[in-house]
C-alpha cells in the first residue's frame, strides 16, 4: 500500500492533542461504509515487557520478555505491528505483514496512537492487498477527542475504519442481553460514541466504535460476522497472534 502521512509527528503531549483536534473534523462517521467488502483487515500491536511501559499485560495474552533493544537514551520501548488481511465471506487469510520498531512518544492515555502509528504504518506499507475496512484493536470515536486510533488510521489512508476495544475508554454502556449480537449504546453524556456488543453469549463484550467512512450499524454488522466462534472477531485474534510472534523473533 502506498500510504503519505500528511502531519509531522508531534513531540509533545500538547502538540499531539492539538493534531487530533485538529484532524477529528475530518472523520466521517456516516459512512454508508463497504456494506459487502471482500477484504477485511485486523490490525494489532505488541508491546515488549509486562504491558505498554509497565502496565499490566492485557488479560488472556501472557507477558513478553522485558525487551533490552529500545536505546536506553530513546524511553522507548521496543513493539511490532501485525495486520492480517481476510476474505471477509470465509474468514481466510489472505495475506499478512508485520512490522517491528521502538516507540518514540511517552506512555499517554489518549494519545497510544502516536505510540502505535508509525510501526502500524510501516506494515500497512508492506502490504500488497488493499483491505475494504480496517478493524482496529482499540478506539474510533469513543475518544476524549473523538480521535482514536481507528480514526486516525482511516483519516491517514482513506480506508473505512472501525475500533474494537477489549475494554470502554469514554463512555459508558450498561451491560447488554447474554444472547449473541446484543448490544446497547455507548453514552458520553448524551452523545452516542459506541455500542457495547455481545459477540458470543456468556462472555465479555467488545466496544465498537466508529473510525471513518463507516456508520455504526455496518460496523458493528461486520464485526459480529467476523466473530463467529470466539469474543474477538478473528482479524483481531490472528494481527494479534502476528504483532506477538514478530516481536518475540525481534528480541534477543
Amino acid at each position: 500500500m502506498h500510504i503519505e502521512l500528511p502531519h509531522d509527528w508531534p513531540a509533545t503531549e500538547a502538540e499531539a492533542i492539538a493534531l487530533q483536534l485538529s484532524l477529528a473534523p475530518l472523520v466521517d462517521r456516516t459512512g454508508p461504509g463497504p456494506q459487502e467488502p471482500r477484504l477485511i483487515a485486523g490490525l494489532d500491536v505488541a508491546y515488549a515487557g509486562d504491558g505498554r511501559d509497565g502496565t499490566p499485560a492485557t488479560a488472556g495474552s501472557p507477558p513478553l520478555p522485558p525487551s533490552p533493544a529500545a536505546p536506553p537514551s530513546s524511553g522507548g520501548v521496543r513493539v511490532a505491528a501485525g495486520i492480517a488481511v481476510l476474505d471477509a465471506r470465509s474468514l481466510e487469510v489472505v495475506e499478512t505483514a508485520t512490522a517491528v520498531g521502538v516507540t518514540a512518544f511517552p506512555y499517554v492515555p489518549g494519545l497510544f496512537a502516536f505510540r502505535e502509528l508509525p510501526v502500524l504504518l510501516d506494515a500497512l506499507r508492506a502490504l500488497r492487498t488493499v483491505p475494504d475496512l480496517l478493524l482496529c484493536d482499540g478506539q474510533g470515536v469513543a475518544h476524549p477527542r473523538r480521535f482514536g486510533l481507528a480514526c486516525h488510521l482511516g483519516v491517514i489512508t482513506g480506508l473505512p475504519a472501525a475500533g474494537v476495544a477489549k475494554t470502554p475508554f469514554t463512555g459508558s454502556s450498561a451491560p447488554p442481553a447474554d444472547e449473541r449480537g446484543a448490544w446497547t449504546p455507548m453514552l458520553d453524556g448524551d452523545e452516542v460514541v459506541g455500542r457495547t456488543l455481545r459477540t458470543r453469549a456468556g462472555v465479555k463484550p467488545v466496544h465498537v466504535s466508529v473510525g471513518h467512512r463507516i456508520d455504526l450499524d455496518t460496523a458493528c454488522r461486520h464485526v459480529l460476522a467476523a466473530a463467529p466462534r470466539y469474543r474477538l472477531p478473528e482479524t483481531t485474534r490472528i494481527a494479534d497472534r502476528l504483532s506477538r510472534d514478530a516481536l518475540a523473533s525481534a528480541l534477543p
